[in-house]
């Protein structure tokens, strides 16, 4: 499929990278379908593309190469909802931020993608643990993550 971005031009994607959030995204519920777009091979970062818009994208990475500790704690409705027999059976993403010359993590507000059916919903957790800017990497310094 080819999309048109901001950032990137006209791409061809891979209708297989498509993600679907049905209630969309937090501040932004009229927007449901993404691509997700890998930028380098064994990156850590991603960028999950708005197919609808060409100036709607977030930079996402997988929280757990950086928090080894973090766990979705999802409730068996939600789970449902997803579709989901186990949260094993997800992928979770969270929104990246660049605050200074830290790069931070949405804990509060992970994506939980169903990889079979490619639908996800962004969680709104209320574990005081986790907020919406984690810090995950220095920016200048080497990425390394925790969990390689």
């Amino acid at each position: 499929m080819l999309l048109q971005t901001t950032r990137f031009g006209q791409i061809e994607v891979d209708e297989q990278r498509t993600i679907a959030f049905p209630k969309g995204l937090l501040g932004f519920p009229k927007y449901r379908d993404y691509v997700l777009i890998e930028p380098a091979q064994d990156s850590y970062f991603w960028w999950l593309q708005s197919i609808e818009t060409p100036d709607l994208a977030f930079v996402v990475t997988d929280p757990s190469l950086f928090v080894p500790t973090y766990r979705v704690p999802i409730k068996q409705e939600q789970m449902a909802e997803l579709g989901l027999d186990s949260i094993e059976d997800a992928q979770v993403f969270v929104i990246v931020n660049k605050r200074d010359h830290v790069l931070t993590g949405n804990l509060q507000g992970p994506l939980v993608v169903n990889v079979a059916e490619r639908t996800a919903e962004q969680m709104v957790l209320s574990d005081r643990r986790f907020t919406t800017r984690v810090p995950l990497v220095e920016l200048g310094s080497t990425v390394s993550a925790a969990s390689a």
